[in-house]
């Protein structure tokens, strides 16, 4: 099936690493001109180099996108090469663990840590994407619905997300820019390799994390992931907007006797 995606302008957040890295390949694949944003670091020029050596459009962007100011140059880097945004995919954050105990001005760098990046690369985006037609993308967590327990500021962000993916689509539906959220479940990246590594036996705590994913007792794939949101991202879904998609093998939707 083709996406339409290809020389699309499109804008990864947090691209380097996990389910952002498995979007860009992604979209690489369907040829979008990807813009893979990530904080300084040696994966990023190493993944332009390997998909540009395969005749794919991605260019690494450094940016520390906590700062507001970084958000805009990424915008008006991406307009000076190419003139126009098609999609913007907000994926950049992470679970910071702070929970009631941490103080509100550090609760406070939380919020801004996971949330304020998403608003500041729309706000400077707007014209742009009013202008093509375009789609956003914000990527949740499932702990928005369900919540941990030890993870005030993260689950506050993701909740704000969540908000804000309906609000913008109600902003947006007479612009022509379609707005969806996808939350992901458990997917088996490099932060839960690092999470089971904390115990004796890590491949033992992966097998007993994954008898609570009903479908198919495992973790959601990067790739199964990445595909969804490159779908959703792409004018085959031009239709959907203010959703909130689970992807989590039915862990957050199905009854409890099913994952307990």
């Amino acid at each position: 099936m083709d996406l339409y995606l290809k020389d699309k302008v499109v804008i990864v957040t947090g691209g380097t690493k996990g389910i952002g890295r498995g979007i860009v390949y992604s979209m690489a694949n369907e040829d979008a001109i990807v813009m893979m944003v990530n904080r300084p670091g040696v994966e990023g020029p190493q993944i332009e180099a390997e998909l540009r050596a395969k005749g794919k459009k991605v260019h690494y962007i450094a940016a520390e996108l906590t700062n507001v100011d970084e958000c805009k140059r990424v915008i008006d880097e991406t307009v000076a090469l190419y003139g126009r945004i098609d999609v913007i995919v907000n994926n950049a954050g992470g679970n910071n663990q702070l929970d009631l105990s941490t103080p509100p001005e550090e609760f406070m760098k939380g919020l801004r840590d996971n949330l304020i990046h998403y608003y500041a690369l729309v706000h400077y985006a707007h014209d742009y994407l009013i202008k093509s037609q375009g789609t956003i993308v914000n990527i949740g967590s499932h702990v928005s619905i369900t919540g941990q327990g030890h993870t005030s500021a993260y689950v506050a962000a993701k909740g704000a997300i969540d908000g804000l993916t309906r609000e913008w689509a109600a902003y947006f539906c007479d612009k022509g820019v379609n707005v969806n959220c996808i939350v992901p479940g458990s997917v088996w990246t490099n932060s839960y390799v690092k999470w089971a590594a904390q115990f004796p036996d890590p491949e033992a705590r992966r097998r007993k994390a994954e008898q609570s994913i009903p479908f198919g007792r495992r973790m959601t794939k990067v790739e199964e992931f990445a595909d969804l949101v490159v779908y959703v991202a792409s004018s085959r879904s031009k239709h959907l907007t203010g959703e909130i998609i689970v992807c989590d093998g039915g862990y957050t939707r199905l009854d409890r006797v099913l994952t307990v």
